[in-house]
């Protein structure tokens, strides 16, 4: 095969592979390079197996309250916890397999090693030096090596890592990243999670819903710190009425390692001290991104707090060199890649009507028990920015089909310019808010008014009618409370 491209892309997760096939798509000769997983962290390790095991969760949570539903499971409930692993890795292999077939599909070659910019239009691939933690199915068949590769365009899509704090960084065996705690060799019987965003409230739903002691440790004065403050408060509630010890304003300070154990120093707001021990400790704190050792600094590539800088395009500094995903920095999510990744070779290919990415209609959401999602500006962002605003709000309590469910604790939560009508804001806790969030991206999307949202009509019962009646209840005419 030649070794001369019109497109190559330098990682094979979200935002790469979808860049891959958009360029096949618009007819350009694409390479992808990958050293690790087809589909990246995402599939492999992030966003598709963690809701495996949610799901999994789930399904526990239910069973043990079937009497709520005039069900009797009789015996006792017990996880299995190999079992449960076992099904998020298999479904984590299907989507990588997936990936490589849709390389295949789209006529896009994959190129096996670790990438190096060596000039612009020009890359070094090597043999992958980094150790796999699990290899995920073959490596396809028509895959290349190590080697020089030229392509005219050259799209960074590297992705990013756990963060560690100096001094607590993980181990592998008492201190855990997402890694370990995808496919731990037992469970626990207590866990610290440090750090309250989404990765670290999902793997404390999860331990908990299997009956681990759970306690939260956050440095911000609410867990989720990026999601509303009453959405955000809402969530917690039900998080501790589940049996979750959740620590705001906290911050580990040091961690002693035992045989089987940590004891961590958690400094509180007043300065005192509280130490806590627990069989294991998982760090979530973030993710920085993977920029080292790809040769940015030999091509004088702009990077700003470990991502790399771009414009409304996804371009660099340097012509032909562009980056998207979470290595071009937040937020740091899988759709957002895509999105990016479209976006770029859009522009690339002179595509007409291509729109820069606006961050301010890129859903969030998290995916604990109750689950959180959100998109735009929040009532404290909104205020901030010197709105005049009106704000609905919609109780699942209210709601038939919530209360069908057995499923009735959550929310709803609108936030409209007072003067125009614009919708700035949508944020929600509760049963599939992560499937509800998109109607509301739409509406932004499309610029909906209150008018607009008001005159349109959703289906009964459907917990999407809490949604209407949101943005009912701003303009105060809430036909259901």
């Amino acid at each position: 095969m030649s070794q001369n491209y019109d497109v190559i892309v330098v990682g094979a997760g979200p935002g790469g592979y979808i860049a891959a096939i958009r360029a096949a798509q618009l007819g350009y000769k694409t390479a992808v390079v990958e050293r690790e997983h087809m589909a990246g962290i995402c599939s492999n390790w992030g966003c598709i197996p963690t809701k495996a095991l949610l799901r999994s969760a789930e399904i526990m949570d239910f069973a043990e309250n079937a009497k709520d539903f005039g069900l009797s499971i009789e015996g006792q409930i017990k996880a299995d916890l190999d079992a449960i692993v076992k099904r998020s890795r298999g479904i984590a292999e299907r989507m990588n397999g997936g990936v490589s077939f849709l390389m295949k599909k789209n006529k896009v070659d994959i190129i096996w090693g670790e990438a190096t910019l060596t000039k612009p239009g020009e890359i070094s691939v090597a043999e992958t030096k980094k150790k796999i933690v699990e290899p995920q199915g073959p490596k396809p068949k028509n895959a290349l090596g190590a080697g020089a590769y030229k392509a005219k365009h050259i799209i960074v899509a590297t992705g990013a890592r756990p963060r560690a704090l100096p001094g607590i960084e993980p181990d592998g065996k008492l201190i855990w990243t997402y890694f370990e705690a995808l496919k731990p060799a037992k469970l626990p019987k207590s866990l610290l999670v440090m750090g309250s965003g989404a990765i670290g409230i999902e793997f404390a739903s999860f331990y908990r819903s299997l009956g681990v002691d759970v306690t939260v440790v956050e440095v911000m004065k609410q867990v989720m710190p990026v999601e509303d403050a009453e959405i955000s408060k809402f969530a917690q509630k039900r998080l501790e009425k589940r049996g979750i010890k959740i620590m705001l304003e906290s911050k580990v300070a040091k961690v002693e390692k035992g045989s089987d154990s940590i004891t961590a120093h958690v400094e509180k707001k007043d300065g005192k001290v509280e130490k806590i021990t627990a069989d294991r400790m998982i760090s979530a704190v973030g993710v920085q991104g993977n920029i080292e050792n790809i040769g940015l600094e030999n091509l004088g590539i702009k990077t700003d707090r470990g991502c790399i800088v771009i414009d409304e395009y996804c371009r660099t500094n340097v012509e032909g060199i562009y980056a998207i995903g979470d290595v071009a920095g937040p937020p740091m999510l899988a759709h957002k890649a895509e999105h990016e990744a479209v976006i770029c070779v859009e522009k690339i290919a002179g595509q007409p009507n291509v729109h820069p990415l606006d961050k301010s209609k890129v859903p969030g959401c998290t995916y604990c028990h109750p689950q959180v999602a959100s998109v735009g500006l929040t009532e404290a962002k909104a205020k901030e920015a010197g709105r005049d605003i009106r704000v609905g709000r919609f109780s699942y309590a209210a709601n038939g089909k919530a209360v069908a469910l057995g499923d009735d604790q959550g929310m709803v939560k609108t936030i409209f310019d007072k003067k125009t009508g614009e919708l700035l804001g949508a944020h929600m806790v509760g049963a599939e808010v992560t499937e509800l969030i998109e109607g509301f991206v739409v509406a932004m999307n499309l610029e909906t008014t209150e008018e607009e949202l008001m005159h349109t009509i959703f289906p009964h019962p459907t917990l999407s009618e809490m949604m209407k009646e949101s943005v009912l209840d701003a303009y105060g005419r809430a036909l259901n409370a």
